[in-house]
């Protein structure tokens, strides 16, 4: 997520959070769904973040509804 700085300042931007309280929150659900729920509402980020984790990205948008 971080790792590409216009999809980093956008996520930050909606979300409020910080780098460094997105790092801290990966473990916590809620942080995770809203990760999810971003990357889902848009297609090509989607995809970027399927093709660096080397998964299929229905498989992340699967993950985001068993959150």
């Amino acid at each position: 997520m971080l790792g590409d700085a216009p999809r980093a300042e956008r996520f930050l931007s909606l979300t409020g959070l910080t780098p460094e309280e997105l790092r801290a929150g990966l473990g916590d659900a809620a942080v995770q769904h809203a990760v999810l729920e971003f990357l889902c509402g848009h297609e090509a980020d989607l995809i970027a973040a399927a093709d660096a984790l080397g998964i299929a990205p229905a498989a992340l948008a699967a993950t985001r509804e068993r959150l």
